[in-house]
């Protein structure tokens, strides 16, 4: 496995060969310790790649900037590790992995010493992460909780970082999410159509306030 179908969907961005091999590595690593802990909906196991990979490259199409991001609970470490592998190319920016489960933060330590990514993984809660955490310029989450909940732990690492820029994976309902945020939240939104699902999004957001 040299190469991810449909490189066209990360936004006529083409990363190196070997970059393409880590996420290859890290594919398979994925499927390899599925069979043990539950890193991801089994029925997802037969496309990882499109799935989750693609998905998760989605975000360093559009973000490909170097920085130091915090992607709370990392799971199986989609986006966040997507991100960290990607950002070895550029040899700076970094990735803080936020994953209080011991048993998937055991695989994502295992992920980055077979990929070389550019991560840390935290096992701790996301609430401890911000306060312990410096320097942080992005969050990412994907598929963690609604979006008013991920505004309220977004809220924690904004004290030390005004400028800080999230960026959310959201499935089809993602307006309706929206809309109950409004109610608690002043934000920014930018709205990035999905180029691997119909309807699902990535929500980029800046400047949030509680009401």
């Amino acid at each position: 496995m040299t190469a991810l179908p449909n490189a066209r969907l990360t936004d006529s961005r083409f990363v190196s060969r070997e970059t393409w091999n880590r996420l290859a590595r890290y594919e398979t690593l994925v499927f390899k310790w599925q069979k043990s802990i539950n890193l991801i909906a089994p029925s997802t196991v037969g496309s990882i790649r499109t799935r989750h990979i693609l998905d998760s490259l989605q975000l360093f199409s559009l973000a490909s900037k170097p920085r130091i991001w915090t992607d709370m609970g990392s799971g199986a470490g989609f986006p966040g590790l997507v991100t960290a592998i990607c950002l070895l190319e550029a040899g700076t920016g970094w990735v803080h992995l936020v994953e209080s489960n011991h048993k998937k933060a055991a695989f994502l330590r295992t992920a980055i010493a077979e990929t070389g990514a550019r991560a840390t993984v935290h096992a701790m809660r996301i609430e401890d992460a911000a306060e312990r955490l410096e320097g942080v310029e992005a969050l990412s989450a994907r598929a963690l909780t609604a979006l008013d909940d991920l505004l309220g732990y977004a809220a924690l690492f904004a004290r030390q970082s005004p400028d800080l820029e999230c960026w959310f994976h959201k499935g089809l309902d993602y307006a309706e999410e929206v809309a109950r945020a409004r109610g608690h939240w002043s934000f920014d939104l930018i709205e990035h159509p999905s180029r691997v699902q119909d309807g699902s999004v990535i929500l980029e957001i800046h400047r949030i306030a509680k009401l």
